[in-house]
């Protein structure tokens, strides 16, 4: 079974960003998460509707919730910044709800990996899928450094608290998928390794070349 790989805009908005976005759906981008924790609601509006109504369902935020019911996105993610207290309120609506966590701790809580006395595997009640981080040291992030040792990481695998529901994010490239699959772990976010310096350069073609390593690296796990 492949990775899954998710992706996970920069910070701030850039120029011909809404362009790589839709050239990368239709390269096979599965999920976006857009998260511009200082973007405007007018900004965000703006941005959303420059990306093509087909990809809109595989778009989740990590701000401005009430845009994912106006644009027919696929959902929102929780985290530290933004947290409504009631996020199983946007399951009921049918959106995907994710959540970012830092601990195992965390992790076993809202993804459970372990199975009932039925022997069915526990689903949780209210987060689709969690995003475990740092995994390793962030490219995106300088100072972010990776919060567990390879030890630890191979224990919660056997364990079953990293499981197909925990996504590894922090320093993810290509060369250091084979590893987190290793884990256990049901895929990974991509931040620094795929947007690089598009924002600086505007080279598509860099852009994809990235893009494809990423995904051809999730396949090869298969």
């Amino acid at each position: 079974m492949s990775m899954r790989l998710i992706a996970i805009t920069t910070e701030y908005f850039f120029d011909r960003e809404p362009e790589a976005v839709n050239l990368l759906f239709g390269d096979g981008m599965e999920v976006l998460h857009i998260r511009k924790p200082c973007a405007p609601y007018a900004g965000m509006i703006r941005f959303i509707g420059q990306i093509d109504r087909a990809f809109h369902s595989r778009i989740v935020l990590h701000d401005h919730y009430e845009l994912a019911s106006t644009f027919a996105l696929k959902g929102i993610h929780v985290n530290r910044r933004n947290n409504p207290g009631n996020p199983g309120f946007y399951g009921k609506q049918g959106l995907s709800v994710s959540c970012s966590c830092h601990s195992f701790e965390e992790v076993a809580a809202v993804c459970p990996g372990h199975s009932s006395k039925e022997g069915r595997a526990v689903v949780p009640a209210v987060f689709d899928y969690a995003f475990l981080s740092p995994v390793f040291d962030s490219i995106s992030k300088a100072g972010y450094k990776q919060g567990f040792t390879p030890e630890q990481l191979s224990d919660a695998g056997n364990r079953g608290i990293i499981n197909d529901r925990v996504i590894a994010l922090g320093g993810i490239m290509a060369g250091r998928i084979p590893a987190v699959r290793s884990y256990g772990f049901g895929g990974v976010a991509v931040l620094g390794a795929l947007w690089g310096t598009l924002a600086a350069d505007g080279n598509m073609n860099a852009l994809q070349a990235r893009f494809n390593e990423l995904k051809n690296g999730c396949r090869m796990l298969a």
